[in-house]
Order: structure tokens, then C-alpha cells, then sequence
């Protein structure tokens, strides 16, 4: 098959994401720090167009590879960089309009890594990746106790209940390392649960779920939303920092599942209004 750049719209973008597996591409986003750091989109990796040449290497061979940049301009031109190396056996894109033609959500802030010890190695990376599911848990079952009678509660009570059996998939990844590990429920009932899958801690979170505003159900399942999409951010972000290839595939995969937890809170969208 012949290589080209294949020019991607705003609306394709997003018809892409959610119809593909994390684990099939990767979205670069070839802005300054400062630019990404303002706003990005929600799981690019960032990897600025002065660094591209010497850093090609770092983009996975066997991923589609989607540049954008502010315009598309820069982005075009990283996109023929990695066309002409011959970087990846799989098709190589450019957003159109960049940045600025995006319409969707994005996400301030680098995502928040420093909750994974930088040189930690593959069972730590596991143990504090089930703390987060574990916190978030524990936000998601206090939202259900809290408005046990609203029409978006069930919302809750399934990411609650998600989060634990996503704890649980982690767990037997971890088990599979030691001597002897404990059992799941006795290791869940002793991790700490003070920090979400997006950075916050859970007393943030709590503040923010005791405030809520007049309309409770949109600014609850906004506030849900915005835990997932950066926790989404995170653990793909986290994918590319790791140089675990396990740890890898384990993070593509739970970002996976905080995009089926997104598009689940988007469809409770339509509760609020009954």
C-alpha cells in the first residue's frame, strides 16, 4: 500500500476516537509545551514539532499516527516528516484547521502524571493505578448516596461499581507478579482512596459534588465527565511515558474504558432534561 497523509476533519476526529481502540493509534499533538498546556486535546501526546526529528522513534510502528497543531500547519509538515522515515506501516493523519476548527472538549493542564512515581517500576505503577480506580469508586458511590432519587442516579451506581471491577482486572495483572499475593478484597479494603484517576483528590472532588449548583443533574454528570476525561488523558499520556510494554498495554486498555464510561454520561445527558 502506498503511504499518504490523509486529511482528517473536526467531526472525523471524534467518529475516529470512538470507534477505534486506544491501542490503534496515537494522537501528537507537535505544539509548544505552553500551547499544550493551555488547552489540548483530550489523550494527545505531546511531542513539539522542534523535537520531532530526533524523537520519530518514540511513535509506535504498529499505531495510526494523527498530528495536529494549532492551524494544521505545523502538523502537516510533521506528517511528512514521519511519511517520508517511514515511521509507521500504518496510515499517517493530519487534522484540518487544527486546533482551532476542534469543537470538542479539552482538557487544560498537562495530564497529571506525578501520581505515578517517574522511575516506579511495573507492580508500583499497578498498585497506584488500583488506588485510583479505588478512589473513584468511592466518589461515584457517594454521588449515588447522596442523590439516591435522581433520574441520572443509576449513572453513578454502575461507574461505582465499574470502577471496583476495573480495580479487579489491575489486581490479577499485579497478582500475577508476586509470591504471594493477598486476596483481592482484602488488598482493595487497605488501598488509600484520597486521589481519583484524574489527579484530585477525593476531598476536591467531594467539594465540588456538595456544591452542585441549581441544575444538580447537568453539573453532576459535567463533573463526572471532566474526572473521566482527564483520567482518559491520563492513562494515555501514561502509555507513551512508560517504556513497560505490560504496563503499557494495560494503560491503553483502562483508557479504553474511561471513553465506554464518557459516552455512557453523555447519553445520561438526556435524563437531565426529563
Amino acid at each position: 500500500m502506498s503511504q499518504t497523509i490523509n486529511q482528517l476533519k473536526p467531526d472525523d476526529l471524534k467518529t475516529y476516537i470512538s470507534s477505534h481502540k486506544e491501542k490503534d493509534y496515537v494522537l501528537v499533538d507537535v505544539r509548544q509545551p505552553a500551547e499544550y498546556e493551555n488547552e489540548h486535546i483530550p489523550g494527545a501526546f505531546l511531542l513539539p514539532l522542534p523535537s520531532l526529528l530526533t524523537n520519530l522513534s518514540e511513535l509506535n510502528s504498529e499505531q495510526d499516527l494523527i498530528f495536529y497543531c494549532r492551524s494544521g500547519k505545523r502538523s502537516m509538515a510533521a506528517a511528512t516528516l514521519a511519511l517520508e522515515d517511514n515511521v509507521t506501516r500504518k496510515r499517517i493523519y493530519n487534522l484540518t484547521g487544527g486546533i482551532i476548527s476542534w469543537q470538542g472538549k479539552t482538557l487544560a493542564d498537562l495530564p497529571k502524571v506525578r501520581v505515578f512515581i517517574k522511575n516506579a517500576g511495573f507492580s508500583e505503577m499497578l498498585y497506584t493505578a488500583m488506588e485510583m480506580e479505588k478512589g473513584a469508586a468511592r466518589f461515584y458511590n457517594l454521588a449515588y448516596e447522596r442523590y439516591p432519587e435522581a433520574t441520572f442516579a443509576h449513572v453513578f451506581n454502575t461507574l461505582s461499581k465499574a470502577e471496583t471491577a476495573h480495580a479487579r482486572s489491575i489486581y490479577k495483572q499485579w497478582a500475577a507478579g508476586q509470591e504471594n499475593p493477598i486476596p483481592f478484597e482484602q488488598l482493595f479494603e487497605g488501598l488509600k482512596e484520597n486521589i481519583l484517576e484524574s489527579g484530585d483528590t477525593l476531598d476536591q472532588a467531594l467539594k465540588r459534588l456538595d456544591s452542585p449548583g441549581e441544575d444538580i443533574c447537568l453539573n453532576l454528570i459535567e463533573l463526572a465527565l471532566d474526572v473521566e476525561s482527564a483520567a482518559f488523558d491520563l492513562y494515555r499520556t501514561m502509555s507513551h511515558r512508560s517504556d513497560d510494554q505490560s504496563f503499557q498495554e494495560i494503560a491503553l486498555s483502562i483508557a479504553q474504558a474511561e471513553k465506554s464510561h464518557i459516552q455512557a454520561l453523555i447519553k445520561a445527558l438526556g435524563e437531565c432534561t426529563e
